[in-house]
């Protein structure tokens, strides 16, 4: 006897709300007291619009009998996430724009398995299954965004789609340990459209305004598309910071810190589409950004009775800092025989940034330490170049052969003067003695080059109706040179061999049911930055928690192989279940290494054993009224990721990789009333902290984070709308520490940073 599908899906409304409040609930119990659109294989065909079955003849209908409405609809497009053999999870663009977001991590951080880092609702470093830190790669129209590129400079309404990678395929970049998210830039023209967005926010008593647009058209055979941003900002960031130090000197201060400024920014992007009379087309499309900021910060130091006060007490600094990248793209499509194509990319991107600081320290008295005036200017230029050839000779296969490379080059300059007002020292451990300050006066130039090439070959083979399996194999090679007037020259060389394996089966006697495996060879290779040995002052008052940094000339790339599986459960009117595992088995893991070099805390990155990384992660999303009678217009959303982690040279407990989340979890609602011309909802995320092991002598903590992002859209007319928006109205505290412990005692520091609510509002025309 068939089981009955209406109670199956009833059955998923707890189960999804279960996902959603479980790990949140666990996760408050464990704080202690003290996260160009390419499929990877070429699209299957779009199922052929089904005709309609001959009319049955008509019966009339008995004496004050209703007749029944019925409709008859086609099959709906191409479903790359259900039907692609390789995963990824889609967002489209009506999903990007829904809170009125005024970043890309905004909208990243309500996905499933993705958690952003830093403070709640400043944007952070991208992470997927709780890792960063280059385990989780960016993607830019399907290429890696080129150095120096930030996606905050990227509005959320010049996106077409985002494109979330778990398993790595052959045709990108296989430097995605943790997986990859590609940003697509908007690009489709399908009629002429006139888009005028203008908006508001206010966030801690600061103001700013954006104004957004797009005119796309199309005449003959050409089609345009012009998107564009502008935005300004304001911003005043208090913060405090305890010290408690046990070791060789006693004593407890703390730091007050207060950051404000200005910011503005403006974004282009054209786009041109040609096709020509063979069948052939030409796309170009390019991206230009330009952002200036203007900040100041002014840190001051106390401590009970003025004992063992830092050497700069209080330290003003003045920021004012240019950022400009421009990028562009030329694609040619060319259809050869038998359905075969070749597909050629060639682009070009240019970076610069300028940046002027002044810094003075004081000492306790007031008299002016130190006056610091740096100057930095860095720029990247660089080119890439693909193509595939894509042969569908052999029935039910879709082969590939491809290619991409790249090369960059940066050019830094740094100079840096100091006046100092003493030039004598005291004894440090006296208290009541001026310490020495001795001038650091630079004068820096170095620039460096990197040169990427990779070879693929994949093929998505249709075994049945019911199996699908994708194969590919990618070689990617980089080559790293850099010189400088202050270090030696710099040559690394690494390449990577990857198979990839993966399968989709459709369980028999189940149209929605379908189940995925992958076999994937990942890597992680070092940044520039990692590699010259040139010194990084991170602050004015070094120390073992607030140290220097250096780069290692002889690090190695980490190489893991890595195991997917999911399970897939479709229901007809477009909700799905999901459940899903990963491990990843990591060599040559990269750690930081913290010593004393010419007197001061510095670390370094260095080569350190093998780390394993495993996780689940289970999402639900669906319309209400798909598994309650009569209920109202909301649909449902819950996504949960529970990640482990442990590197074998680093004691435990809580020798997480990464500073790893260990648990994320989002749950959404959107409810569109059925009288009125409304629509409103809302996000619950939690992302969990706690403390993490990160070396012998150091471990960190950071507190769990909850974020409530709610908004309203009222449709005036089908041209004009209203979006409002309140985001991160829990405004929670962060809170992050950072310990230091040796034979001589310890030293810790606490940093709480408050947070604020912002309100946005956004007018959106058509016109």
């Amino acid at each position: 006897m068939p089981s009955n599908p209406f109670s199956f899906r009833r059955a998923i409304l707890p189960l999804a709300v279960f996902l959603a409040y479980s790990p949140i609930s666990y996760a408050q119990q464990a704080v202690p007291a003290d996260v160009d659109k390419t499929p990877p294989a070429p699209p299957k065909p779009v199922p052929a619009k089904p005709q309609a079955a001959p009319a049955a003849p008509a019966v009339p209908a008995a004496a004050g009998e209703k007749l029944q409405k019925v409709e008859i609809s086609g099959a709906k497009g191409y479903d790359e996430r259900r039907q692609d053999t390789a995963t990824k999870i889609v967002v489209t663009q009506e999903d990007i724009v829904r809170y009125g977001d005024s970043t890309v991590a905004d909208v990243l951080k309500r996905l499933p398995g993705v958690t952003i880092g830093g403070v709640q609702g400043r944007g952070g470093d991208i992470r997927m299954r709780g890792l960063g830190s280059g385990y989780t790669q960016i993607l830019l129209n399907g290429e890696p965004s080129p150095p120096g590129f930030s996606l905050d400079s990227i509005s959320p309404d010049l996106i077409e789609r985002i494109e979330v990678i778990r398993a790595a395929t052959a045709e990108f970049s296989t430097q995605a340990i943790a997986g990859a998210i590609n940003i697509v830039l908007k690009r489709t023209v399908q009629t002429a459209q006139r888009e005028l967005k203008i908006g508001a926010q206010e966030d801690g008593g600061k103001f700013g305004e954006n104004l957004n647009y797009q005119i796309s058209d199309k005449s003959g055979k050409i089609s345009y598309s012009i998107s564009g941003s502008i935005n300004h900002g304001q911003y005043e960031r208090p913060s405090w910071m305890d010290e408690v130090s046990t070791g060789k000197t006693v004593y407890v201060r703390r730091t007050d810190f207060l950051n404000w400024g200005t910011f503005n920014g403006i974004g282009f992007s054209p786009r041109i589409n040609l096709t020509l009379d063979n069948g052939d087309t030409i796309t170009t499309q390019s991206f230009v950004n330009a952002n200036r900021f203007s900040g100041h910060s002014n840190d001051h130091a106390s401590a009970p009775l003025l004992t063992y006060l830092p050497t700069f007490v209080d330290d003003l600094t003045q920021i004012n800092s240019e950022f400009a990248t421009i990028r562009t793209n030329l694609n040619w499509i060319h259809k050869l025989a038998d359905s075969a194509k070749l597909d050629l990319k060639l682009g070009a991107n240019y970076n610069r940034r300028s940046s002027d600081v002044n810094t003075q320290g004081y000492e306790v008295n007031n008299t002016k330490l130190l006056d610091r005036t740096n100057s930095s200017n860095a720029s990247d230029k660089g080119l890439t170049w693909g193509g595939k050839y894509t042969a569908p000779f052999i029935e039910d296969h879709a082969l590939v052969v491809g290619w991409d490379g790249a090369y960059s080059k940066r050019n830094e300059s740094r100079r840096q003067n100091d006046v100092v007002a003493i030039n004598s020292c005291s004894d440090p451990a006296d208290p009541n003695s001026k310490y020495c300050v001795p001038p650091i006066n630079l004068n820096e130039n170095f620039d460096a080059t990197v040169t990427r090439m990779a070879l693929f070959v994949q093929d998505e083979w249709n075994v049945t109706k019911r199996w699908s399996v994708y194969a590919g194999m990618r070689w990617e090679g980089l080559n790293t040179r850099s010189q400088g007037n202050t270090y030696d020259s710099v040559n690394n060389r690494s390449s990577v061999w990857s198979p990839i394996l993966q399968t989709l089966w459709k369980l028999p006697n189940s149209k929605n049911d379908q189940v995925r495996l992958g076999l994937t060879r990942t890597y992680k290779a070092p940044d520039t930055s990692s590699l010259i040995p040139r010194r990084f002052i991170s602050s004015n008052n070094n120390s073992q928690t607030s140290p220097d940094s250096m780069g290692n000339p002889n690090l190695k790339p980490e190489l893991a192989w890595g195991l997917d599986a999911a399970f897939e459960h479709y229901l007809t009117d477009g909700g799905m279940m999901s459940i899903s595992t990963f491990v990843r088995r990591i060599d040559d893991i990269t750690l930081t290494k913290l010593s004393q070099i010419n007197g001061s805390w510095t670390n370094m990155p260095v080569n350190a054993g093998q780390a394993t990384t495993r996780g689940i992660e289970m999402e639900a999303k669906f319309p209400l009224r798909s598994v309650m009678n009569d209920a109202p217009a909301i649909d449902f959303r819950a996504n949960a990721s529970f990640n482990w982690s442990n590197l074998e040279t680093v004691p435990g407990p809580n020798n997480r990789l990464d500073s790893q989340t260990p648990i994320s979890a989002n749950l959404g609602l959107d409810y569109k009333l059925d009288k009125i011309p409304l629509t409103f909802g809302g996000n619950m995320s939690f992302q969990d902290g706690g403390p993490v092991t990160l070396s012998a002598n150091k471990t960190a903590y950071s507190v769990p984070k909850r974020q409530l992002d709610i908004y309203g859209l009222w449709k005036f007319d089908p041209k004009t709308n209203l979006r409002v928006s309140l985001a991160n109205t829990l405004h929670q505290d962060n809170i992050s520490a950072s310990t230091y412990t040796d034979a001589t005692g310890s030293l810790r520091q606490t940093t709480t940073t408050p947070t604020t609510v912002a309100v946005r509002a956004m007018l959106e025309l058509k016109i």
